[in-house]
């Protein structure tokens, strides 16, 4: 008999504040299973605190009050790992991997938050490193389980989809051309030469984009909004939060959404949860 694994990615945009706001109350009829967390910005005490009762693995940030990733399960996984293994590059608080046992099958789930980055300075230099490392992990998570799934804030919108006001932001970061250059590399047919927005061309490896593949050719939607003036109001957003998964657990998403909130004043992030429904069993 099949059923449903409900997986949600979500900035927090700092765990302690979203509890006081109302995080909770949402997850109370959620019905969540497995959750990749960003931004989280508390210890390991702290978010244990502001989420009683999940199984809990995270990696904080070295600079204290920033980044912060996280999984959180209402089952124990099976292996957690953290970084991106590589110590030249900046991944503390912003790459940790747990597997789980769901009916006798491996499933990887990754919950990543890529620099913000800023044009000709040391942040964007920072993107480019993460994102050459998470490129060069992508295929190792996929040789070793079918069933991977890389969720997070990835603060890149990949097409011009993606951004309400993408004329305004082609020279700023997250909507670069080489940034979006990744995205047409990670969702290309694994193997096959792409040519890039960029201009150049590179190969693909074969992941989904989960939520362009459930929507379809429409805006959006969206998953982040500005907090200043009235960005959420006139949905003036970004889709840069995503569930990247492997062809095999792609074909088994049976929903998809973006939880946008009700009204400005009952946000709890910045950002809105993305959630997908998987199917395992017979």
């Amino acid at each position: 008999m099949s059923h449903r694994l409900r997986i949600a990615s979500v900035n927090v945009n700092g765990i302690r504040a979203a509890a006081r706001k109302g995080m909770g109350e949402w997850l109370a009829g959620a019905e969540v299973d497995i959750m990749a967390l960003q931004e989280v910005r508390a210890t390991a005490e702290q978010l244990a605190e502001a989420l009683p009762g999940w199984r809990l693995v995270n990696d904080e940030a070295l600079a204290k009050g920033r980044a912060g990733v996280a999984i959180a399960a209402r089952t124990r996984g099976v292996e957690m790992r953290r970084g991106l293994g590589d110590d030249a590059v900046d991944s503390a608080g912003r790459w940790i991997e747990a597997d789980f046992d769901v009916d006798g099958e491996r499933v990887t789930v990754v919950s990543a938050y890529v620099h913000t980055g800023e044009v000709d300075t040391p942040r964007q230099d920072d993107k480019w490193a993460f994102l050459d490392a998470m490129e060069e992990r992508m295929p190792q998570l996929a040789a070793t389980t079918p069933l991977a799934l890389i969720m997070g804030d990835l603060n890149v919108g990949h097409r011009e989809l993606d951004i309400r006001n993408w004329r305004g932001n082609r020279k700023k970061s997250g909507f670069l051309p080489r940034e979006r250059a990744y995205l047409d590399r990670f969702l290309a047919p694994a193997g096959e030469t792409v040519d890039t927005v960029d201009g150049a061309q590179g190969i693909g490896l074969g992941w989904v984009d989960v939520g362009r593949r459930f929507h379809g050719e429409v805006d959006g939607p969206y998953t982040w909004w500005s907090m200043r003036g009235r960005a959420f109001d006139n949905d003036t957003g970004w889709r840069i939060d995503y569930h990247l998964a492997t062809p095999a657990l792609a074909d088994r998403v049976t929903d998809y959404r973006v939880v946008r909130a009700l009204s400005w004043d009952t946000r709890w992030s910045d950002h809105a949860p993305v959630i997908a429904d998987y199917t395992f069993g017979a």
